[in-house]
């Protein structure tokens, strides 16, 4: 017994040793502080940045004109009649494929960017992105660039830093509550909802939209930031599939800038070679997700190509030629790699790469637009156009008005007292135009039958105008009787036309008469 309590000891001893010793299982978020870039790049962020939030956010608010009996506001879900709008168009439910269709079209269109210029979706334009750089805009107007921020973070808290960070988190919260706002008022007319939301009147659903779209806007854009698109967006994993030799990424060529140095000058007065890169860093301090490119391809690269920005900077500075960092592909790097190291797999030689006046050998390898244009970016670019030019021409062709009918399922028919058998359905008219119109239901077919509609106090007839209502379906109970002596089958088929005599628009159903066999 003695020994097995040893042994059970030792073993306590080495698991609680164990556990003191155990690396995490995740490593600790390490905050960021991207500085302030500028060049054409950012610039081109500051556009995009514009325009989507200004489409967001002024959308509701565009009004068109579709006459007194239809919203006057451009772009409505309006689900309490289950209408979409936009502009000119009009989607019924189901007329929901348009909508399958345009989704089909963003997927399509996605693989086609990734597979020509990378995640340029996620470095651009995806509201994760736009609303960061937007958070940041306010982050650095109010605690200042990297420096001034870092320095903030790390020092102790006093009245300033606590009036600063409060100031700031009250306009994300404004910022957010905007955003949940400005979603809300897609779904009802934009100026009585924002009236109705002031005044405490608008329905509860309302209310509880903008409190979750502003904290998991404040919570996503401000807070969680980068750790969005590392962790719980599905999109760097699937990019990777995307990619091929000829997909334009952003790249750091190291042919070019290894061995990198600070002390360029004294580098190359001892003979030994340099690259052009002066190990400053800038790359990584504008870079949003925090990484070095400097290190290739990484999984939290978003490709919004700051980093050339920062570095062609450097460049300038430098008197050298931009392009250490750059747009490029993979191909193209491989060849400039291969210039650089002489053919061979040995370690990058700089002064292969430049000529006797100091410039860049012909040698290199240079994108050409027409690397785009490869089989598999025409296979996604005519799927992409044959869904479109589908959705088109089914959007041009559409008939606005339609007929559905359901024969009565109990009984089938009667048999009146003079013979006759009649038969009844609910006849369905559908307007899809937001104005009033004049339908005229007719017979095709069934000799000798007459109609009668519930709720019309006109005679039998073969043909009826019934008005309906703009926007709406009608539905009418319609009797259909045929003499006994007409009668042909037991089930005798015929059509219900209804047209539009303003429009000429036209629709056709072949329903069923059904009489009992001593009727023939």
């Amino acid at each position: 017994m003695h020994v097995l309590d040893k042994t059970v000891e030792r073993l306590e001893a080495e698991a609680v040793n164990s556990t003191k010793t155990r690396q995490p299982l995740y490593a600790p978020r390490k905050k960021i502080f991207p500085k302030r870039a500028s060049g054409s790049f950012r610039r081109f962020k500051w556009l995009v940045m514009a325009i989507t939030l200004g489409i967001y956010y002024l959308t509701p608010w565009l009004r068109w004109d579709r006459g007194p009996f239809a919203p006057d506001q451009a772009v409505l879900l309006d689900l309490a009649n289950r209408r979409f709008y936009f502009f000119f168009i009009e989607i019924w439910p189901q007329e929901f494929y348009y909508v399958a269709g345009l989704l089909m079209m963003a997927g399509i269109g996605l693989f086609l960017i990734t597979s020509t210029v990378g995640r340029a979706w996620c470095g651009y334009t995806c509201p994760q992105t736009v609303w960061v750089d937007l958070f940041l805009v306010v982050e650095r107007a109010i605690e200042g660039d990297r420096n001034a921020r870092m320095k903030l973070d790390a020092g102790p808290w006093t009245t300033h830093k606590l009036v600063l960070r409060v100031s700031k988190h009250t306009i994300w919260l404004v910022i957010a509550a905007a955003t949940g706002g400005a979603w809300i008022f897609y779904f009802a007319d934009a100026p009585t909802l924002l009236r109705e939301v002031f005044t405490g009147t608008a329905a509860p659903v309302a209310y509880i939209t903008i409190a979750v779209l502003t904290a998991t806007t404040y919570t996503f854009g401000g807070l969680m930031r980068e750790q969005i698109c590392t962790y719980m967006c599905p999109w760097p994993r699937i990019q990777a599939a995307m990619l091929d030799e000829n997909s334009l990424t952003v790249t750091y060529n190291d042919w070019r800038g290894e061995p990198r140095s600070r002390h360029a000058k004294r580098v190359q007065a001892a003979g030994q070679l340099v690259g052009d890169c002066v190990d400053c860093n800038a790359c990584v301090a504008v870079c949003p997700m925090g990484i070095d490119i400097r290190y290739g391809q990484q999984l939290e690269c978003i490709t919004c190509a700051l980093c050339i920005d920062a570095c062609d900077g450097v460049m300038d500075k430098l008197g050298k030629k931009r392009g250490l960092i750059s747009y490029a592909t993979l191909s193209d790097y491989n060849a400039n790699t291969a210039v650089a190291t002489g053919g061979g797999s040995g370690a990058v030689k700089p002064s292969l790469l430049l000529t006797a006046d100091g410039t860049f050998s012909d040698r290199l390898a240079h994108f050409h637009i027409r690397k785009i244009f490869r089989p598999r970016t025409f296979a996604y670019m005519g799927a992409w156009s044959a869904v479109g030019l589908a959705l088109l021409y089914s959007l041009l062709a559409r008939e606005r008005l339609e007929v559905n009918v359901l024969h009565d399922r109990n009984p089938q028919f009667v048999t009146l007292s003079d013979g006759s058998i009649r038969n009844g359905y609910t006849v369905k008219l559908l307007n899809m135009v937001p104005e009033p119109r004049t339908i005229v239901v007719t017979m095709q077919g069934l000799q000798g039958a007459e109609m009668s509609v519930v709720g019309i106090d006109l005679p039998a007839a073969r043909s009826f105008a019934i008005p309906v209502e703009p926007d709406r379906l009608k539905m009418l109970k319609v009797f259909v009787r045929q003499p006994a002596n007409q009668v042909e089958d037991t089930a005798q088929t015929f059509k219900f036309r209804v047209e539009d005599m303003a429009s000429f628009e036209s629709d056709e159903y072949t329903a069923t008469f059904n009489a009992p066999e001593t009727a023939r």
